[in-house]
């Protein structure tokens, strides 16, 4: 018996997205399709200015879309009332890049995680319990005791602060989290803990991740496809092994070229290798 493809938990299609207003408008996002199905990561990667965390916006509802649709549990976001929207996004939460800004330096980290459950609608709300007894189950998850509840972000490093940030995504019991340069910000030894985090977690609570970077090395470690942008459309997707190992646009190969490597020899391949797609493309 043939088994029913999965429909994707978010749809993204003819996807685009326009900044500014009048004679100055500019469409920075052109004609992109995504799907990813529950339980799966999409990475999405491009240079700075390539639209992928406008992408990453439009899908939270952060910024109006000019053309196309996202659809996220069945549903078309655009056409919801203000009420649906709000209640969506408990189901759709995000992680962003830097982890010593997205922390409120003046609250303590039990403050921090409990209030995105306290400003539910009325018949959503958890009780104290509840919500500490989800922050406790969480700050364990992601690696930190109980006692981080009383503490502030100061008194935290960058890969802790990320680690709290990525549980505060997680206290709303979320389908989808978006991971906006989620560790772009961090060293390298700091990088690989906080992407194992999130492949654990996405594993063991079966979270669909939309990945945001613009190392191509990063996002091939997580995902399980990838799409590579350039000035706001798709030149590329497919496999996360085959994007990586066989790139056929040479954009992604460029990308590939310039990702950092602890290797300093392959490290000095990549960049002849860009140098000669840069002299093919000049």
């Amino acid at each position: 018996m043939t088994e029913q493809p999965q429909e994707p938990l978010l749809s993204v299609t003819g996807l685009a997205v326009d900044y500014g207003t009048g004679r100055r408008r500019a469409r920075v996002v052109e004609g992109v399709d995504l799907a990813i199905p529950p339980g799966r990561t999409l990475g999405l990667v491009g240079e700075s200015g390539s639209g992928k965390s406008t992408i990453g916006k439009a899908v939270l509802g952060l910024v109006p879309i000019a053309a196309g649709s996202v659809v996220f549990e069945g549903r078309d976001v655009a056409r919801l009332s203000g009420r649906e929207r709000r209640a969506l996004g408990a189901r759709r939460q995000v992680v962003f890049q830097d982890p010593y800004s997205s922390l409120d330096p003046t609250k303590t980290i039990g403050y921090t995680l409990a209030e995105p459950c306290v400003n539910r609608p009325a018949g959503e709300r958890m009780t104290r319990q509840q919500i500490a007894d989800r922050m406790g189950s969480l700050l364990g998850r992601v690696g930190l005791g109980p006692d981080a509840a009383h503490r502030y972000p100061a008194q935290f490093s960058g890969g802790q602060r990320q680690r709290i940030a990525i549980a505060r995504s997680l206290m709303l019991s979320p389908r989808l989290v978006v991971c906006d340069e989620p560790v772009s910000a961090l060293d390298l030894s700091v990088q690989a803990e906080v992407l194992n985090l999130l492949a654990e977690v996405q594993r063991d609570l079966g979270l669909s991740l939309l990945f945001i970077s613009h190392d191509l090395t990063v996002v091939r470690h997580i995902s399980h496809e990838i799409v590579v942008l350039r000035g706001g459309r798709v030149v590329e997707r497919g496999p996360a092994e085959r994007v990586y190992e066989y790139p056929e646009d040479p954009y992604t190969q460029s990308l590939l070229a310039s990702a950092p490597v602890p290797d300093p020899d392959e490290q000095q391949l990549r960049r002849d290798a860009r140098r000669a797609l840069a002299e093919q493309e000049g």
